[in-house]
């Protein structure tokens, strides 16, 4: 199993610290925001201690491939109702494409976005248009559609929705799809039988073109179209839905990240990673980290 999950990016050691805190987990991968998810501020990549992160890294056998970056939720490909959006959209993405590529990453997951105000289809063009327009990608950095839930006006909750943005796009071979199995759990795909999910996948998009997965329970029934993620097992997807995910053999070469829930302020993926690589759930140990102690009166 290729296994990860988000990790901070903090001063003073910013990527460098991200990888750290990756391998005190036990991951062999990990995925990052290059800045705060929820503003256009951006530390210089010279900043950012990458030599060393990359020194790290191969110490540890880990390629840079696995080391995923994901684009901030401001950037919203798909709304074509006020042009100051879809200028952010444009000028952001291109500049977090260039940061992928100073990094030495590979893949830069991206929300498809929403359509606002108009629909899916209106959304589908726009997407697909503004991809189209930041042109060429540097190096070898592939922009990674995420499979949406289905969450207000966003697109991207079908394979065939993905697929039409895909089969638009000038440069297809730079363009791949990130897998989220609580986001297609909540979309309305059966996870549980997850080789017909990836028939269907393959069907549609391609295998070939599935780059990263996200592992994540979910907190909602199948096709809820609510986007809540739960710590592994502690939803309705299960650990052995999940375990079956990370392990199959036609996915074993794409790594695979969590997301999941903090538990009281604390990371539980040192705990979610040794279970999934073991096989074996172990809610005594999840439970453990919650604050059980009464607050002082």
């Amino acid at each position: 199993m290729i296994l990860g999950c988000h990790v901070k990016m903090n001063a003073p050691l910013f990527l460098e610290g991200s990888v750290k805190e990756a391998l005190s987990y036990g991951c062999d991968a990990l995925m990052l925001y290059t800045g705060a998810p929820q503003n256009t501020v951006r530390k210089p990549i010279t900043d950012m201690h990458v030599r060393e992160a990359q020194q790290l890294m191969e110490q540890n056998h880990i390629p840079m491939e696995r080391m995923i970056i994901h684009a901030p939720y401001l950037i919203n490909p798909a709304n074509s109702v006020k042009p100051e959006v879809q200028e952010l959209a444009h000028d952001f993405l291109i500049s977090e494409v260039n940061r992928t590529a100073e990094i030495g990453a590979k893949y830069l997951v991206l929300h498809p976005g929403s359509y606002t105000t108009t629909d899916p289809e209106t959304g589908i063009r726009t997407c697909t248009a503004l991809l189209n327009s930041i042109g060429t990608l540097p190096g070898n950095v592939v922009i990674c559609l995420e499979t949406m839930a289905g969450k207000g006006s966003e697109i991207g909750t079908s394979f065939e929705q993905l697929e039409e943005i895909l089969s638009g796009l000038d440069h297809p071979e730079h363009y791949g799809i990130c897998l989220d199995t609580c986001h297609i759990n909540d979309a309305g795909y059966d996870v549980h039988d997850f080789d017909a999910v990836l028939d269907e996948f393959d069907h549609v998009i391609g295998l070939r073109n599935l780059k990263v997965i996200h592992l994540n329970d979910s907190k909602n029934d199948r096709g809820a179209h609510k986007d809540r993620h739960a710590n592994i097992g502690q939803g309705t997807i299960s650990f052995d839905t999940l375990h079956a995910i990370a392990s199959n053999k036609r996915t074993e070469h794409i790594t695979k990240i969590l997301e999941t829930p903090y538990i009281d302020k604390k990371p539980p993926y040192a705990i979610e990673i040794a279970m999934l690589r073991s096989g074996k759930y172990d809610q005594t140990r999840l439970e453990a980290l919650r604050d059980t102690e009464k607050p002082q009166t």
